[in-house]
């Protein structure tokens, strides 16, 4: 249906681009306001199917869509100026188009100290917007007990608070795509109560906690599955056992918790037209990139991440797009790319989709017919300046934005989304920050409906706390790859790389938020060659030791020096390839390392040299000091009264030394 989504949460100040889903461009939308504030003197254009809604007063807003399928309502609650998140607007519409402040081409590259506008840091930990006591994080569950719907939050406080956690107001909106008898409704305190007589087939809540501003919000799903042959249903995600008594099984699901799959792999990138360039015998770069797979699998690695596939113009990176519906000619066919796919999975590994929607090419023939031609039919499809040039960033002169506000853009885009997410098993979505975020809801509901386990990872620099709101399952770990770049040159101690990891809480993520850690990709200059050997050693042991899920940019873990050369695979380096082999299986056979059930934690710790930081893993099975060391000499580290084996899981040898451990790179030891 055209519903345009979610309620919303915002605060004055904010815009959100609202649109109708699943559009069809010929259509006729119309919005309006419903209820508003006594205060508010906001109207919305009837001429536009996508509006910017930017509220004028604090209150409950109810807007209305009238669609070809009916008349559809949208709750936003407004919270006032003074709550808005410290450094937070959220990406309203396309970004910020013209910009400057990066020169060269598209490519993905990072967007320096600019992310469309969101809490997070850009530069390494320690720079995040934090206010006086900084966002609070909730979750939310549900059962069912006596044909009752209970929805419970569960929130907490930022840790520079000082807010008691028992004194953190919770918010419920329930959402208004269900058949819910809203006068059934009931919410005290941290809870929500609903019969389950007042619920159709489906129950969404959302809510946020409130403190001197709101967190991201987070949301449940309560399912009524019909019973078949007097069997329950089998639901997606989890099941609480109840039925409601009239043939329906009842499931709860938490749509904002990441794939469990997708939190435990070793992800690892392939600069398609340079991973696999030096087989002159396979007749494809798909089947080259294939005959590789052997090579992955022995590595550890489970997840691939290719970039794009589609057909491109003169640049190999591959990100300026001329067709969104075909495949690339010089990589081979659809044929080739889904044989591809399907070796990879019969390797047990997934596959990743690059996916672009914020542009397309110069090349691409709906920019060449519109370009300087305000008549074509496609001069809408794009943003314009003033000068009559393409709206762009940071002067990239190869590709174009595209205007979200028009439909057929939109049909067009989720139409691609729709082809490329029956191939594979997720999507590595480029320039995250420049997409409207409810139109990032949209993929997000579309691909979740068809595959609960799709995978949706965001590049955005810096990461934004909020598209972990019905949007993205994974970020990139921003912060963490700028701090160790700095630990890496020198230029901070290694204990930032604890506040790194700390910062992901104190500027807003939920607690169930995934994170990809990465030292190097396709975009930046190889860790080894910007800060040493011993350096990089130490870097990827941070990979395989810290909170989240690794990612390994191929080429890295045999030492290669060029950003997006052809691999030197002749020349690779056995040492560096053993220690990453080593790590990731250490990581696999690790519960403490890896992220169900986990806990990280700081200690108390001395040694001579700042280039060293240590740490504890936990878990119920086995807890696990782990040391890293970015200097060129061991360094003897002293973990006090902490219980230490001795014996470094990495080597099997013991790292016992006078007045503690020695650390030469990585060092992993079980508590004792």
């Amino acid at each position: 249906m055209h519903h345009p989504g979610p309620p919303q949460f915002m605060a004055v100040g904010e815009s959100v681009q609202l649109a109708p889903r699943d559009p069809e461009p010929d259509d006729t939308y119309t919005w309006r306001v419903h209820t508003a504030p006594d205060a508010s003197s906001l109207e919305l254009p009837t001429d536009q199917s996508v509006v910017q809604f930017d509220p004028d007063v604090a209150g409950r807003y109810v807007l209305e869509l009238d669609a070809p399928d009916g008349t559809h309502t949208l709750t936003v609650r407004v919270f006032p100026g003074a709550y808005l998140p410290a450094g937070s607007v959220r990406s309203g519409s396309s970004g910020m188009s013209g910009m400057s402040g990066y020169s060269g081409q598209s490519g993905s590259a990072r967007p320096m100290q600019f992310s469309g506008g969101a809490s997070g840091s850009g530069s390494g930990a320690g720079e995040a917007q934090r206010g006086e006591g900084g966002r609070p994080r909730i979750r939310l569950d549900a059962t069912v007990e006596a044909d009752t719907v209970v929805v419970r939050a569960d929130p907490h406080p930022n840790p520079n608070s000082e807010t008691d956690r028992d004194d953190l107001v919770v918010e419920f909106l329930v959402d208004d795509r269900d058949d819910v008898d809203e006068s059934a409704v009931e919410t005290e305190g941290w809870e929500l109560r609903v019969p389950l007589s007042a619920i159709g087939d489906r129950l969404r809540v959302h809510a946020v906690a409130i403190d001197e501003t709101y967190s991201v919000p987070d949301s449940v799903v309560v399912e009524r599955n019909a019973i078949t042959d007097g069997g329950l249903a089998e639901p997606e995600t989890d099941v609480t056992g109840h039925t409601d008594g009239s043939g329906s099984a009842v499931s709860v699901s938490r749509p904002n918790d990441p794939p469990a799959w997708a939190q435990e792999v070793t992800l690892y990138e392939i600069y398609v037209r340079g991973y696999a360039s030096d087989d002159d015998d396979a007749e494809t770069t798909f089947e080259a990139l294939e005959k590789r797979l052997d090579y992955l699998e022995s590595l550890g690695v489970d997840c691939l991440w290719l970039t794009p596939v589609l057909q491109n113009d003169h640049a190999p990176h591959g990100y300026n797009i001329v067709d969104f519906y075909d495949i690339a000619e010089d990589l081979g066919t659809r044929d080739d790319y889904e044989q591809f796919v399907e070796a990879a999975h019969d390797h047990g590994m997934r596959v990743l989709f690059d996916l672009v929607l914020n542009h397309s090419a110069r090349e691409h023939p709906f920019f060449k017919d519109a370009y300087k031609n305000p008549d074509s039919e496609y001069y809408d499809w794009y943003e314009w300046q003033d000068n009559g040039e393409p709206g762009t960033y940071f002067d990239w002169e190869f590709i174009a934005n595209f205007d979200h506000r028009n439909l057929d853009v939109r049909r067009y885009l989720l139409d691609a989304v729709d082809m490329w997410a029956d191939v594979v098993d997720g999507f590595r979505c480029d320039m995250a920050w420049a997409v409207p975020d409810t139109f990032w809801q949209e993929v997000h509901d579309r691909v979740k409906s068809k595959d609960s386990e799709f995978l949706l990872l965001d590049e955005t620099i810096p990461y934004i706390a909020d598209f972990h709101d019905g949007m993205f399952d994974m970020h990139f770990d921003t912060t963490l790859y700028f701090t160790l770049r700095q630990v890496g040159r020198g230029d901070e101690p290694a204990a930032r790389i604890l506040d790194a990891i700390e910062q992901r809480t104190e500027v807003g993520f939920p607690d169930h938020a995934a994170f990809m850690l990465y030292l190097e990709n396709h975009d930046e200059t190889r860790y080894i060659v910007e800060c040493g050997e011993s350096e990089a050693m130490a870097a990827a042991g941070a990979l395989f030791t810290l909170p989240g899920v690794p990612m390994v940019y191929g080429g890295q873990e045999i030492g290669q020096r060029g950003r997006r050369d052809a691999l030197a695979w002749k020349h690779a380096r056995d040492d560096i390839r053993d220690h990453y082999e080593r790590l990731i299986e250490v990581r696999n056979e690790t519960p403490a390392l890896r992220n169900g059930g986990s806990q990280f934690r700081r200690i108390d710790y001395e040694a001579d040299s700042d280039r060293v930081v240590a740490f504890v893993r936990e878990h119920e099975d086995g807890s696990y000091l782990c040391a890293l060391n970015f200097g060129d000499d061991p360094v003897t580290v002293d973990v006090g009264d902490l219980a230490v084996d001795s014996t470094n899981v990495i080597s099997g040898d013991s790292v016992a030394a006078e007045g503690g451990i020695r650390v030469d790179d990585v060092v992993i030891c079980p508590l004792a």
